[in-house]
């Protein structure tokens, strides 16, 4: 905060402003960073968070180790003003969203939104057929070349124990063979779709765990996953960090924005 001009009639004066100068600028500097600290963590609590992919579900979209900014205010509810002066919007099909995992929301998960309320889901051999039409899906990768009986023949009879509300949605969602999306929730897949733990396993997203959709990756480390899940940041990785910082580093991600795929 800078102080108001004054005229000096005199030096006697100019050296009385003086004092009183150095004896404010202690407090102006602490209320400075004071707002600047408020500013920043509502900030990065309300509009802006950061998230780290620890797992390699969204391959080869999103990698291990990279760093999101994710906007959460994108899917807010929309208020009678804020609605023609904010860039709110609806979820969509194709949408990457991070999310509250519906069987522990202690943990944020990623995934691609396949299905809104609504909308009916199977696959066939690998293949997703959307509202009875197969889907085009230049995202997706294969990285096994069996098939499973339940993960690539979805729905069908499990042959591991679901988490979450599966059994349910298998229960209660199932019509002529295929999965019918609920109204307020979401049927999400990882990219990696050999490799995903996903609404396959634990059934829907309910709407109201959707947090927000990621923007940029900021940066991109080549770290494993059991140091980016962990709540806190180990010597290991620290260590890590500081002798290979640049060389792990993976510069061509930095600053890359991610995109959405529109599925009609």
């Amino acid at each position: 905060m800078n102080p108001q001009e004054a005229t000096l009639k005199d030096q006697a004066s100019a050296q009385e402003f003086l004092p009183r100068r150095k004896k404010e600028a202690p407090r102006g500097a602490i209320a400075e960073w004071t707002v600047t600290i408020l500013l920043l963590l509502f900030g990065t609590t309300t509009l802006v968070q950061a998230f780290v992919i620890p797992t390699g579900s969204m391959e080869d979209t999103l990698l291990i180790g990279d760093h999101l900014l994710v906007d959460k205010l994108v899917y807010s509810p929309i208020g009678p003003i804020s609605k023609y002066l904010l860039p709110y919007r609806n979820i969509g099909r194709g949408d990457i969203i991070v999310f509250r995992y519906p069987v522990d929301i202690r943990q944020t998960f990623v995934k691609r939104v396949i299905g809104i309320p609504g909308d009916r889901i199977r696959l066939e051999n690998k293949q997703v057929y959307h509202n009875g039409r197969k889907l085009d899906e230049p995202y997706k990768y294969h990285k096994t070349e069996y098939i499973d009986s339940y993960r690539d023949n979805f729905p069908s009879t499990p042959n591991m124990r679901l988490l979450g509300k599966a059994d349910e949605m298998l229960e209660k969602n199932v019509v002529n063979g295929e999965v019918v999306v609920p109204p307020g929730h979401y049927f999400a897949m990882g990219d990696n779709r050999d490799s995903s733990l996903d609404s396959r396993y634990w059934g829907f997203v309910p709407r109201e765990n959707i947090v927000g959709k990621p923007l940029i990756i900021y940066w991109s480390y080549d770290a494993p996953t059991e140091r980016l899940a962990s709540p806190t940041i180990g010597l290991d990785h620290v260590l890590d960090l500081a002798q290979n910082f640049f060389t792990k580093t993976r510069w061509r991600r930095t600053f890359m924005l991610i995109r959405p795929y529109k599925i009609h």
